[in-house]
């Protein structure tokens, strides 16, 4: 199938903006609870009438500084409650918001808040604060900065204390569906990040028809959601923009660190992550199963789970099947339902693919982790699994209301309400994105026949090797990352006798590796050459090597002594591998895979 689309179930109400959620929230139902913060070790929650209230003491304050409609503001900080807050209270004050990873380096924030004119910067940190002031010279229209961790929420509250709400309701008022909400900056895995206009409008009609597509999901008074990704991503941005507009209670974490004990005391009914948080969950599980001596059942556990859901989309589990299944439910899956709250039955995933076996393993547990696929560009998921219906292995079907084409290069192209309107002060690159009324997204993928989406690659990053096989590297990496002991991998091979790969350890594993064989601890410089290791690595390369054909197997790797991380330069803050840069640092590294 080349194309497909699905009707609206949600319109985007005319002259309307994402102020507006908050508002109705606190109008029809004042005293529920919809954002809870951690105070003094508890979660504490917040009523929509009290948030409303805290809303518009951060926007009188904004307003009381000038800040005016259209206006730029930045916020760069972890994900925290103050985050969201002043999130809303920037939209109340008609103003734009640009949100800077907390960890952006100073020529980073530079760019982004002068290509974006920012006029005010809300840091979280002395660290972000210092980062901001390094570049501030260089910034002649940023004319205000606050940190929340020194008083920005009390110090705007009290600069906006003689403005009015009447003021609040007239600034708020001017923005309309088709006004820009936020400016987002892609990561970029190559040159200078794009800034990404996304509407009012664009916000509306994503969650709008998210929500009204999967409403058991997303209950007013009774669904709850943790959010622990990045708010400066937009796929963070979607949650709590999602809870607004369905009356979810939302609860933020700024350590992904914290994020499993703060699953146990939150105890969320749905979960918003990426593939890389399940799969630690996974791994972790199993890892302690292990120690304990009990890896064999834990394994025939996950593998009697995803053989119960497969079975489900044949018409169901056979009877031994099933009682093998209700025996591991008591012995194995309770456990990790537990460890994931205990009252979680789903979860949203995107960024990456989750893996056909994990999600069927997940699902097997009575925890349906539901891909979805988007970008920056389409305000987030732009396809998604229903509840109802999901299909393991594909991204879903189209946002309602959208569409989605396959070209005939395999290029995904996408239509909708949900799509940007162009990247801010560039409309070269605008122009090359949007190709009569289509958004060219730069992804491989198919259509089945009922309008699910598949996606199999990169264009970009399309190997060609010197035998003409076109490869996508994505397939193959993701199967070999989802070893425990694999952090991230690259394939190389582009124009090559034979595909091969670099491939880093996960340090946070390693240690629990080394316990599980019997061997002292050492340092990852230590092993590179390790044969024990190596043939660990090697399982997880052949695993890999499963879902691709013999001219796109790996046929050699090269374990590298380092990790990638943002820090270093080698991922993106998205987790998305800069393979230009990989390739340019460890050339040596790639030709030595190549000499005979």
């Amino acid at each position: 199938m080349l194309e497909f689309s699905l009707p609206a179930l949600y319109q985007v109400p005319s002259g309307g903006n994402l102020s507006d959620l908050v508002h109705q929230n606190a109008e029809r139902r004042p005293d529920a609870a919809v954002v809870a913060r951690k105070l003094g070790g508890d979660w504490q929650d917040l009523t929509a009438r009290e948030f409303l209230a805290e809303v518009h003491q951060a926007a009188k304050g904004l307003i009381a500084v000038g800040v005016r409609p259209g206006d730029r503001v930045a916020v760069m900080s972890r994900t925290r409650y103050e985050w969201t807050l002043l999130d809303f209270a920037i939209w109340c004050a008609g103003a734009i918001t640009v949100p800077v990873y907390e960890s952006s380096s100073a020529e980073q924030v530079q760019w982004i808040l002068g290509d974006s004119g920012a006029v005010a910067v809300v840091t979280e940190t002395d660290g972000h604060a210092a980062v901001v002031e390094s570049v501030r010279e260089r910034l002649p229209e940023l004319a205000h900065s606050w940190q929340i961790e020194r008083g920005a929420l009390a110090e705007l509250a009290r600069l906006g204390s003689g403005v009015s709400d009447a003021t609040v309701t007239e600034r708020r008022s001017v923005p309309t569906e088709d006004s820009i909400a936020t400016i987002v900056y892609t990561s970029g895995t190559t040159g200078r990040p794009k800034g990404c206009q996304l509407t009012h409008g664009n916000f509306l009609a994503e969650l709008g028809n998210v929500t009204a597509r999967m409403p058991e999901l997303f209950v007013a008074g009774r669904s709850s959601v943790l959010l622990f990704l990045p708010l400066a991503h937009v796929l963070g941005r979607i949650a709590e923009i999602a809870a607004a507009i369905s009356g979810t209670k939302i609860g933020h974490v700024s350590d992904i660190k914290d994020v499993t004990a703060e699953l146990a005391s939150f105890r969320p009914t749905l979960i918003l992550g990426v593939p890389r948080v399940f799969e630690k969950v996974y791994n972790t599980a199993r890892a302690k199963a292990q120690t304990a001596g009990k890896g064999k059942i834990f394994d025939r556990a996950a593998d009697t789970a995803i053989a119960y859901s497969r079975a489900l989309d044949l018409g169901g589990a056979g009877l031994g099947l099933k009682l093998r299944h209700t025996l591991f439910d008591r012995l194995v899956y309770r456990k990790l339902r537990a460890a994931l709250g205990g009252r979680a039955t789903h979860a949203i995933s995107g960024g990456a693919p989750l893996g056909e076996r994990l999600g069927h393993f997940y699902r097997g547990i009575g925890f349906t982790v539901l891909e979805g696929y988007g970008l920056t560009e389409t305000c987030a998921a732009t396809a998604f699994n229903p509840h109802d219906r999901p299909k393991i292995g594909t991204v879903g079907q189209p946002l309602p209301g959208s569409a989605v084409r396959i070209a005939e290069d395999g290029e995904v192209l996408l239509q909708g309400p949900q799509v940007f309107t162009g990247y801010w002060n560039n409309p070269t690159a605008t122009a090359e994105a949007l190709r009569e009324g289509w958004f060219a997204t730069g992804d491989l993928g198919a259509l089945d026949q009922d309008g699910y989406l598949t996606i199999t690659g990169r264009k970009k990053e399309i190997i060609v090797t010197a035998g003409g096989k076109n490869v996508a590297p994505a397939v193959i990496e993701d199967r070999i990352r989802a070893h425990p002991l694999i952090g991230e991998v690259m394939v190389v091979g582009d124009r090559k006798p034979f595909i091969a790969c670099l491939v880093t350890i996960d340090e946070e594993f390693l240690p629990k590796w080394l316990e599980l064989n019997g061997r002292q601890p050492a340092t990852l410089a230590e092993l590179t050459g390790d044969p024990q290791l190596l043939a660990a690595v090697q399982e997880a390369v052949d695993e890999g090597n499963k879902a691709v054909s013999h001219a796109e197997a790996v046929k050699k790797f090269k374990v590298l002594d380092t990790v990638f991380s943002e820090a270093n330069g080698y991922l993106t803050p998205s987790l998305k591998l800069k393979r230009n840069v990989v390739l340019k640092d460890y050339a040596a590294d790639v030709e030595a895979l190549y000499q005979k």
